[in-house]
């Protein structure tokens, strides 16, 4: 049997609900390269990701993990420790924003609103490190890997609002943790996916104008239901093959972010 990018690794993997959730793509392909996985889902989405879950072979468990709940990271940190005494790897994929934060009306969002796109979409990150990093090998044993998605926030979009404004956070957070972490042999990384046609995608007003002129500017074209390149890379992240990189944003965008006009 060939060896895969991930053969013998433990994966955490968050953000699966359906399967065109980009985590799904991930937890797929993380499966593929010989990955073992374990995802999370909470509340009234739990059951659509254990459902989902049942599209993988094999079919992983799922841990009930809300990001903002203090007693549900501590069961899954103490769930994981004893199903695998490690983690090698995490995939981030959390985001949420309240309905006044999205859309045409930039001032209509108040902090409570604000602070919940922050919390949940940005202060995550840190969140899910501090479940993983003490499962992490050291890192004269290779370290490990935190791969974060996004969408990037170095420019405003249209409609995207304060949760542009929580992924720039992410952004930074992702900075502040790579120089915190690295001594641990802890890597962190995040990769702006290009629009894909996902749920998260369909709650932001006017999203679908972004698909078309996507695949129009992006040198390297861009189909929105094909979320390959992204699982790829994000893979790629979780193996042993980018051991030098970390704090970074990889674009997987069909080459968009360079284009000027």
């Amino acid at each position: 049997m060939a060896m895969g990018l991930l053969t013998g690794k433990k994966l955490l993997i968050t953000g699966v609900l359906t399967d065109d959730s980009l985590a799904f793509g991930v937890a797929k392909m993380a499966q593929e390269e010989g990955a073992e996985i374990v995802l999370t889902g909470f509340g009234r989405a739990m059951r659509l990701t254990q459902r989902t879950a049942r599209k993988l072979d094999p079919v992983p468990d799922v841990l009930e993990l809300d990001i903002s709940n203090p007693d549900d990271c501590a069961a899954v940190r103490a769930e994981l420790e004893n199903r695998w005494g490690r983690v090698d790897a995490a995939l981030h994929s959390i985001g949420f924003a309240p309905e006044a934060c999205l859309g045409d009306d930039f001032f209509g969002a108040e902090w409570s609103d604000v602070s919940v796109a922050l919390e949940v979409s940005a202060y995550s990150l840190r969140t899910l490190a501090d479940i993983v990093t003490p499962l992490m090998p050291s890192k004269e044993d290779g370290g490990g890997s935190i791969v974060g998605l996004t969408f990037d926030a170095t420019v405003a979009w249209p409609a995207y609002n304060w949760m542009g404004m929580a992924k720039a956070a992410l952004e930074s957070l992702n900075r502040y943790l790579a120089r915190e972490l690295g001594g641990q042999g802890v890597r962190t990384n995040l990769v702006a996916a290009g629009p894909m046609r996902t749920i998260a995608a369909k709650s932001i007003p006017g999203f679908a104008k972004f698909e078309d002129e996507w695949a129009a500017r992006a040198p390297l074209g861009w189909d929105v239901t094909d979320s390959t390149g992204v699982s790829k890379a994000c893979v790629a992240l979780m193996s042993d093959w980018f051991p030098q990189t970390t704090g970074q944003m990889i674009h997987v965008d069909g080459g968009y972010s360079i284009i000027g006009a």
